[in-house]
């Protein structure tokens, strides 16, 4: 690929389409919402960290958050921020639980005083839309994912029916272009309601000088990092379509012996799979160059002690937080050229863009990225935290999705 590490930052061109105003919106009738959020689980995801992130953001613009759920350990974060969790079975798929959740739910809208119900995913979203159409609340949802659409004739038919709640809302959400284009393409939604809002990190987390330098010793003990070895980082759960394979036989074809690839993601019970991916290093002779490493809870010092960070997916990413992270933190990134990460990168200046499932142009990619010079290195990393800055934090996120609750006011 077309690749310059001697750009300089200042020349790193700047999307037209980038906001700089995130300031809190101007409430209709000078009166802040009380928006209720529905999600299956507060356990982990980008789900449930954007309703949590969309909570505390309404809360400090004087609104009046509601999550409900069933529950999670993220709801401690909620409680510290004194805001109500309301716990129900929310990600059950039965119907008749859908229903009695529906009038559950109205019954909270008309408790509250609910202005808006903003549902981010499927289950939950049928029995927001049922209490909404009841109670007359605003209903707005978030796409996180492109839903499949099932196999045969009848099973495609149902899945997508029981897909279009999310397309129902008076506002959507899409969390990347890429999934603006998979909304419009298979629903007949208006697009004057459908709104691109990028996931944002928090760069409070994700920026090199918030890493002290004991968190990199303990991180690197806890992984037996050498010192004289560059790190290429794979971070994701380890399921096929992240592409973990399709690394491994990429370094097979490099043939350097003096890299170490760190596979860093739970298995989440596909023994399996990991035992393939055991396998394949052997067969390749790569014991000493590839590692599997389990969930890691400090992201931020992994990227830091990473020489270049790569996500081989095989299927298209909804957004692709990792590689925005990634970013944040300075590093070089490798990534397929399929679904968001064609708009979450800078090809040519952040970022090498390669096929998915493609060896070869993994291992060009990979030669090219550990070939830099540091100064290279640093300037490549300045233009990625800079890109990321402009468009991807969750400031901003929660900013423009403050500013769709808004909209929703003003439709009376």
């Amino acid at each position: 690929m077309d690749f310059d590490p001697h750009l300089t930052t200042d020349q790193s061109p700047r999307n037209a389409d980038a906001h700089q105003d995130t300031r809190l919106p101007r409430w209709p009738d000078g009166r802040a919402p009380t928006v209720l959020q529905v999600v299956p689980t507060l356990v982990t995801g980008g789900a449930e960290r954007g309703c949590i992130d969309m909570a505390l953001a309404l809360q400090a613009a004087g609104g009046t958050p509601l999550v409900a759920s069933e529950g999670g350990p993220m709801v401690r974060e909620l409680d510290r921020a004194r805001i109500t969790h309301l716990t129900l079975p929310l990600a059950s798929k039965n119907p008749l639980t859908i229903r009695r959740n529906a009038r559950r739910l109205a019954a909270i809208i008309r408790e509250h005083k609910v202005d808006i119900v903003h549902a981010r995913s499927r289950a939950p979203a049928w029995s927001a839309w049922l209490a909404c159409r009841e109670t007359g609340a605003r209903y707005m949802t978030t796409f996180h994912a492109p839903y499949n659409f099932g196999s045969g004739p009848v099973g495609g038919r149902l899945k997508r029916w029981y897909n279009s709640v999310m397309a129902r809302g008076e506002r959507v959400v899409a969390i990347s272009g890429f999934i603006r284009d998979h909304v419009l393409g298979n629903y007949p939604v208006d697009p004057a309601r459908v709104r691109v809002i990028h996931r944002g990190i928090d760069r409070s987390v994700f920026a090199p000088d918030r890493v002290s330098p004991t968190r990199l010793v303990t991180l690197a003990k806890q992984w037996n990092l050498p010192d004289d070895r560059p790190v290429i980082l794979l971070p994701g759960r380890l399921t096929r379509w992240k592409g973990q394979i399709v690394l491994i036989d990429a370094l097979a074809k490099l043939g350097r012996k003096d890299v170490l690839a760190l596979l860093v993601g739970s298995d989440q019970g596909r023994t399996g799979y990991r035992e393939e991916l055991e396998n394949r290093i052997a067969a390749n002779g790569l014991r000493g160059v590839v590692r599997m490493t389990d969930h890691c809870s400090d992201m931020a010092a992994a990227y830091l002690l990473s020489t270049v960070v790569v996500s081989a997916s095989r299927e298209p990413e909804a957004f692709g937080r990792v590689i925005v992270e990634a970013q944040a933190m300075g590093k070089p990134v490798i990534v397929s050229a399929i679904g968001a990460y064609q708009e979450t990168v800078v090809p040519g200046e952040t970022a090498w863009v390669v096929p998915p499932d493609d060896p070869d142009a993994l291992a060009r990619a990979l030669d090219e990225a550990l070939s830099l010079t540091p100064e290279q290195r640093d300037a490549i990393g300045a233009r990625a935290i800079d890109f990321v800055a402009d468009r991807y934090t969750k400031d901003r996120m929660c900013a423009e999705t403050l500013a769709v609750y808004a909209e929703l006011l003003q439709l009376g």
